[in-house]
């Protein structure tokens, strides 16, 4: 599977420059090769982000995670999350899951990654708990 240069362009300005609050990518099967579908201003909220991603596809995405520690100082994580819902065709997982690890080490600079087959795996909770 290919990864376009946009997705390393793109994840870089979110990481070095925080351009964005979140980047979605898609396996586009055809090509074969993974897309960026979507990014994120970063004014755009957690629920813009979660609403990004589809009910029914795969996807993989990258979420810049802006915290308070309990020592009252302003932290930001970068979390993977790897987006496979129940609903979505067997095809399709077996995809993105055979080409999540390859993907990942593209992006260099993930630091948490989480696996999502519904929107409670990947609540705010959730990024909260596994960010400190």
């Amino acid at each position: 599977m290919a990864v376009h240069d946009d997705c390393k362009l793109k994840f870089l300005e979110l990481k070095g420059k925080r351009t964005y609050r979140y980047i979605v990518f898609k396996i586009e099967e055809k090509q074969k090769q993974v897309l960026v579908e979507k990014v994120g201003e970063p004014t755009q909220s957690y629920e813009d982000f979660a609403a990004s991603l589809p009910a029914d596809e795969c996807r993989y995405a990258v979420y810049d995670f802006d915290y308070v520690t309990e020592e009252n100082c302003q932290k930001s994580r970068i979390f993977f999350i790897a987006w496979s819902p129940d609903t979505s065709r067997v095809r399709s997982k077996m995809i993105y899951a055979s080409s999540k690890d390859r993907f990942k080490r593209e992006l260099d600079g993930i630091q948490i990654e989480l696996q999502a087959t519904d929107p409670t795996e990947m609540g705010l909770d959730v990024f909260k708990s596994r960010a400190n």
